[in-house]
């Protein structure tokens, strides 16, 4: 199987353009809807609960987990794949969205000033400006927590007049700056793509995690002994330890079709 874990519901949206483009493969889906939002949380509390969820989706019968979340890929990522992996699952691969989105906002042409939005322990972490440097390049990054935002997505008042309100506030400094380029650096941001759109000019490009279905494409084609132990039985297994009956009901806009069997789990 292939993984996807999130904090809630934000991961969703990145597995939706995944088995839009690979949808023979087994998936299963996890969010810790219990314990979000991670973004205000310490990284030593964001590595614990990560290791958790890695062990619970191992165990269930993943070769390959997506961290569909921006703010763990920050804060967590790096230690699960040196620290973790290789004591208790060496033969395991887990990926974040950071890289494969850094590597599409460098496809892009003319960026020049790059507007990043995420959570404030993604912002904090400083993770794409990291990856940035990695690569010879001029693009300005405007930095901007939205620490608001994911709270109320997870409640469902993507078009409440509070969000629309804080996300106007948080716009503000990349639309002073006149970026060209947008990154939303959080998952759950996907369901506000309108908004978002909406408040730019048609010139300004837009960087979703959308993009992570092409870069897992890639990396299956490239690693064929992992691609190999992945099933094609079109198998889907939604897990979260928050509601089910909230879970079911949000989690369809997220993926854009219903959501039929959903498990509640302890973490």
């Amino acid at each position: 199987m292939i993984a996807f874990f999130d904090s809630g519901f934000g991961g969703l949206s990145v597995m939706s353009a995944v088995l839009k483009k690979i949808p023979d493969y087994n998936y299963i889906y996890l969010g810790d809807n219990a314990r979000t939002p991670y973004g205000n949380k310490s990284q030593e509390l964001i590595y614990k609960y990560s290791k958790e969820a890695v062990d619970f989706l191992f165990s269930e019968g993943a070769e390959l987990i997506i961290i569909a979340c921006n703010t763990i890929s920050a804060r967590a990522l790096r230690r699960i794949q040196q620290e973790y992996l290789p004591k208790k699952y060496p033969n395991k691969k887990v990926l974040g969205v950071v890289v494969p989105m850094v590597e599409s906002l460098l496809e892009l042409k003319n960026t020049k000033i790059c507007g990043i939005l995420g959570t404030k322990s993604t912002i904090e972490s400083g993770v794409y400006n990291e990856e940035l440097k990695k690569h010879k390049n001029n693009i300005k990054t405007i930095n901007q927590a939205c620490p608001l935002l994911v709270p109320l997505i997870e409640e469902g008042k993507t078009s409440h007049r509070a969000t629309k309100i804080f996300l106007k506030e948080y716009l503000k400094p990349l639309k002073k700056e006149n970026v060209d380029t947008v990154v939303l650096a959080c998952t759950h941001y996907n369901l506000m793509l309108k908004e978002i759109k909406n408040s730019f000019n048609k010139k300004v490009k837009i960087v979703t995690s959308d993009v992570l279905a092409d870069k897992l494409i890639e990396y299956l084609e490239k690693h064929s002994k992992i691609e190999k132990k992945i099933q094609k039985q079109q198998k889907r297994l939604y897990y979260t330890s928050g509601d089910v009956l909230q879970f079911k009901k949000l989690g369809t806009k997220f993926l854009g079709m219903e959501l039929k069997t959903v498990k509640q789990i302890e973490l």
